[in-house]
C-alpha cells in the first residue's frame, strides 16, 4: 500500500490511521498474503500492510522520526455489547542485564512510549489476525502527571533490578507502570543482573486500569479517532506541583501523619465532617477526607487510583488484637470466568496485584468502640500469597464451568485458605446471569478476617 502520509509528521500520521477504522487488514491485500504469526505479528502487519512499513529491513518502523509508537490493542465485547478492555498494554520486554545501565530518561520504555497511537481493535477468539476489525484510533501522549508516577513506578522496578531482586517484582510493586509476567508458562525464566538467581520473564506494561480510562475518554468523547494531546482534568488526588517534590506515596503519607492517634470524634471535628454515629461507612468517609484532602467523594474513584487500580480499604482492629469482619471486594463476574482461561488475564489476578492503601483503626478499650487512626500502609501482595490466589481462581472457574456456582463448592472461610467466597447480594432476589443460561446467587471475592490479621501485623 501506498503511503499517502507524512511519516515525520504526528497528525499527517494520526488523520492516515483514520482510514483502517471499521476495516480489517484483509481488505488491503492480495489473497496470496502470508499472515505473521504471534501475538505482536498484529502491528507488525498493520506497519507492513497499511503504513507501507517493511519491518524485515526497518527495526525502527514505529515513527521513530515522527515520535510516534504504534501499538495495537485488543477490546473485547461483554454479554450486553459494551466493550471494554481485555488486557494490559505490553510496552517491550525487559532485559534485566541491559535495563541494569539505563536510567528513566533512556529505559526503552521512555524512549518509545511517550507518545503512543494506540489502535484498538475487537479481539474475536480463533479469528484470524486479518479479520479483526479495527475500532478507535488514539493518539495518546502521557500526561506530565502520569510521567511523574511512572518515573517512580520505573525507579522501583530499576532498584529491584539492580540489587538482583527481578525474581521478586510483581505487578502490585507500581502504580500505572509495571513489570508485567511475560511467557506461557510459570516456568519461564530469564538471567537477571546481579544474582544467580533466575528471575520470570517480565514486561513493561501499562497496567489494565490505565488503560481503561483511555477507552473511558474516547467513549467520553465520542469519536472513534481522539487524541489527547490537550488533556482535560479529571478528579484528582494529587496534584502535578505536588508530584515534581514527592512521590504519590509521601504526598498520602504526610496527609495522614498530623492525624494518627486521634478518635472518631477528634478527626471528624479536625475535617469538619458531619457523620452519623450509626454511619456503616464513617471510618472509610474519615480516611477518604484525609487521602483526597476533602477533594473527592471516593478516592477509588478518583483519576490516580482509577489509572492505577489502587484501592483503599479500611480496617479496624479490636483492643484484643483481633479483626471480626473479613474483606469483600467485588462480585464474581461469572461471564469473565467463563470465557478466560488464563489467571494472569483475569480480573481477579488484576485486583489481587494491584496495590492497596489500608487505613487501620485500632480500639483502645474493649468493646468501647473508642477507635483511633492507627496506621496506614501501601501494602502487595506476596508472591506465595499470588499462588494461593492462582488455586482459589482456578476452583471459581471449575465451578462456574460446571455450573455448580453454591457455597457448598467454593472455598469457605473455615478452611483456613486466605481467601473464600460467599453471597454479596441485596437480597434473595439479587440474582445474576449464569453463563450456562438463566440466574444464579451473586458470590463475591473475600479476604479471610485471618488473613488481614497477619497483613497488619506483619507491615
Amino acid at each position: 500500500m501506498n503511503k499517502n502520509y507524512d511519516s515525520t509528521d504526528i497528525n499527517s500520521i494520526f488523520n492516515y490511521s483514520k482510514g483502517l477504522l471499521n476495516h480489517t487488514l484483509r481488505e488491503f491485500v492480495s489473497s496470496s498474503y502470508k499472515a505473521r504469526k504471534g501475538k505482536g505479528g498484529l502491528g507488525e502487519m498493520v506497519e507492513e500492510i497499511y503504513f507501507g512499513y517493511d519491518k524485515n529491513n526497518n527495526p525502527e518502523a514505529d515513527f521513530s522520526v515522527a515520535g510516534v509508537e504504534l501499538k495495537c490493542t485488543p477490546l473485547k465485547k461483554s454479554k450486553k455489547g459494551e466493550l471494554l478492555i481485555k488486557e494490559r498494554l505490553v510496552c517491550g520486554m525487559i532485559d534485566y542485564v541491559e535495563e541494569a545501565g539505563k536510567d528513566f530518561e533512556h529505559s526503552h520504555f521512555y524512549e518509545k512510549c511517550r507518545l503512543m497511537l494506540l489502535l484498538f481493535y475487537l479481539h474475536i477468539a480463533q479469528a484470524e489476525p486479518l479479520d479483526l476489525e479495527f475500532l478507535f484510533s488514539v493518539l495518546w501522549k502521557l500526561p506530565e502527571k502520569d510521567l511523574l508516577i511512572i518515573r517512580n513506578d520505573y525507579n522501583i522496578i530499576h532498584d529491584k533490578i539492580i540489587k538482583g531482586l527481578a525474581h521478586t517484582l510483581t505487578e502490585g510493586d507500581t502504580l500505572y507502570l509495571s513489570a508485567c509476567r511475560k511467557g506461557s508458562k510459570a516456568s519461564d525464566v530469564t538471567k537477571q543482573f546481579n544474582s544467580d538467581i533466575p528471575a520470570p520473564t517480565r514486561a513493561f506494561s501499562l497496567k489494565t486500569a490505565y488503560m481503561r480510562t483511555i477507552l473511558e475518554y474516547v467513549k467520553k468523547n465520542k469519536g472513534n479517532a481522539i487524541s489527547n494531546i490537550k488533556l482535560p482534568k479529571g478528579k484528582e488526588t494529587v496534584s502535578v506541583e505536588e508530584l515534581r517534590s514527592f512521590n504519590f506515596e509521601e504526598i498520602i503519607f504526610s496527609r495522614f501523619k498530623p492525624h494518627i492517634g486521634k478518635n472518631e470524634k477528634q478527626l471528624e471535628n479536625e475535617l469538619d465532617l458531619d457523620l452519623s454515629s450509626n454511619s456503616k461507612n464513617k471510618f472509610f468517609q474519615i480516611a477518604n477526607a484525609i487521602a483526597g484532602n476533602k477533594k473527592c467523594g471516593n478516592v477509588n474513584h478518583s483519576e490516580e487510583f482509577q489509572k492505577s487500580g489502587l484501592m483503599m480499604k479500611t480496617i479496624r482492629v479490636q483492643a484484643n488484637g483481633k479483626i471480626k469482619e473479613a474483606m469483600s471486594f467485588e462480585n464474581i463476574d461469572y461471564q469473565e470466568i467463563f470465557d478466560n482461561d488464563n489467571w494472569y488475564d483475569s480480573r481477579l489476578y488484576e485486583i489481587f496485584t494491584n496495590r492497596f492503601l489500608f487505613v487501620v483503626y485500632r480500639e483502645q478499650t474493649p468493646n468501647t468502640g473508642d477507635y483511633v487512626l492507627d496506621k496506614i500502609f501501601f501494602w502487595t501482595m506476596p508472591q506465595e500469597d499470588i499462588k494461593i490466589a492462582e488455586s482459589y481462581w482456578n476452583d471459581i472457574r471449575k465451578n462456574v464451568l460446571g455450573n455448580t456456582i453454591d457455597s457448598q463448592y467454593f472455598w469457605s472461610a473455615s478452611l483456613g485458605r486466605l481467601f473464600h467466597v460467599r453471597p454479596k447480594g441485596r437480597n434473595s432476589n439479587d440474582l445474576a446471569d449464569n453463563p450456562h443460561g438463566g440466574k444464579c446467587k451473586k458470590f463475591c471475592y473475600w479476604f479471610n478476617n485471618e488473613y488481614i490479621t497477619s497483613i497488619v501485623n506483619n507491615d
